[in-house]
């Protein structure tokens, strides 16, 4: 398909498809940013941008200053709005407000960031065969957030014109992959007035017309970068010299994986990355690797978080390195509201295309915990929804793809709720 300009005026399903052949890893999203701004103004939404949607002090997993001036830069190649990309700085993500009345202020929240993964390119793959793949090698929308932003995009479109008895708050949110980019949005200040927020994802291994009203209790998550310095030296000739990095990583892996389970709550461990780019013969001087743990209550995640400190600050003492350790993303847990779950289930059933409304737990773990718990601390009612999507792979494979007619369903239930709330 043909690059877009412009959202304004797009499809949504070409909206949908142009996101997902320029996809943008976290904390990247400039082209994306841009594109949605532009159409947002347009729809006479009050804008900000950048630095101004999140606090910056927050944010975590941040990209290298390098990576993120090229991702600056090939957005402005691949024509990302001029004014938008110098007002955003090197900050993404979009907030919209428009007022319409008096009434309550409502809050939608849409995560736009890809995954960093190369997508499937052959033709049993829908997105390839029909020439709207990544053209961005190593970055895949594989876990439908292009649809989120069509999705919230078209919100904005329903409303502009007519409006309803209150505020519209619309959430575009960076770098949800990872757990980095909720809490810095949480901690802007932007979600206090909020009365009410519904948080939205497409897919969820459910089929087109089931709607998932209420979607939680997931997992709180934090994941942590780890680095061993130790001494290099020849692994032949005098290896008593060196300190092995690698040998105090692969202590603390196993040691990691026998952290104890919390016998009051769910609990998880995993070592998914692990580095170290060193010849045969020599004793490794750096390694790196990130861990990644999991609980089912904010506790339960910091016992576990804990743990596995302790355990990496002895593996690097039993083998005389030194180490470094940041926090590359977290998340939280949460509890949706019934009150409003209730209302997006009415919504539900007076869509024509719904055929089916059930409730589940998560499996996993969502940085828009922060924000819930954000608006719920101050008063208000939140829920996180699902539109099934029929999706033909797994979430985070490279055969992902979504039956597009959940966009307009996604639409349709959340406009229809906003209606109910106000």
């Amino acid at each position: 398909m043909d690059t877009l300009d412009t959202f304004v005026e797009a499809p949504l399903r070409d909206v949908r498809r142009d996101l997902h052949a320029h996809p943008e890893a976290g904390w990247k999203e400039f082209r994306t940013t841009a594109l949605l701004a532009d159409a947002l103004e347009d729809l006479g939404y009050d804008v900000l941008l950048g630095s101004e949607t999140v606090d910056p002090d927050e944010r975590l997993g941040v990209p290298p200053a390098d990576d993120v001036a090229a991702a600056r830069a090939r957005a402005r190649n691949e024509g990302a709005p001029e004014e938008y990309l110098d007002e955003m700085g090197d900050i993404t993500g979009v907030i919209a407000t428009k007022t319409f009345g008096d009434g309550p202020v409502i809050g939608v929240r849409t995560d736009i960031d890809a995954l960093p993964m190369q997508e499937a390119m052959d033709d049993d793959h829908r997105p390839a065969r029909e020439g709207f793949a990544s053209a961005h090698p190593g970055e895949m929308h594989a876990c439908g957030h292009d649809a989120h932003a069509a999705i919230g995009l078209g919100v904005a479109r329903e409303f502009a014109g007519n409006g309803f008895d209150g505020t519209l708050k619309l959430f575009f949110q960076s770098a949800e992959e990872g757990g980095r980019g909720g809490k810095p949005m949480a901690e802007s200040g932007h979600l206090d007035d909020v009365d009410h927020l519904l948080a939205v994802h497409v897919g969820l291994d459910e089929p087109t017309g089931t709607v998932l009203s209420s979607y939680d209790a997931p997992l709180a998550n934090a994941k942590l970068d780890v680095t061993f310095d130790g001494e290099p030296a020849h692994a032949g000739r005098e290896p008593n010299a060196g300190r092995n990095a690698l040998q105090a990583a692969t202590a603390a892996i196993g040691n990691l994986y026998g952290i104890a389970r919390h016998g009051d709550e769910r609990t998880r461990i995993n070592v998914g990355r692990v580095s170290a780019d060193n010849a045969q013969n020599v004793i490794c001087e750096e390694a790196t690797m990130r861990v990644e743990v999991r609980g089912g209550t904010h506790d339960a995640n910091e016992y576990m978080l804990e743990r596995a400190r302790e355990v990496i600050d002895g593996a690097a003492t039993m083998h005389d390195v030194d180490y470094e350790t940041s926090l590359y993303g977290k998340t939280t847990t949460f509890e949706n509201d019934d009150a409003l779950t209730e209302r997006v289930e009415a919504a539900a059933r007076a869509t024509e295309a719904v055929d089916e409304i059930i409730r589940k737990e998560f499996g996993g773990s969502e940085d828009a915990s922060y924000l819930i718990r954000r608006v719920q601390k101050q008063g208000g009612t939140a829920t996180y929804l699902g539109i099934g999507a029929s999706n033909s792979a797994g979430h985070h494979t490279a055969y992902f793809d979504i039956d597009e007619t959940a966009i307009d369903i996604g639409v349709d239930v959340l406009v229809d709720t906003v209606e109910l709330l106000t």
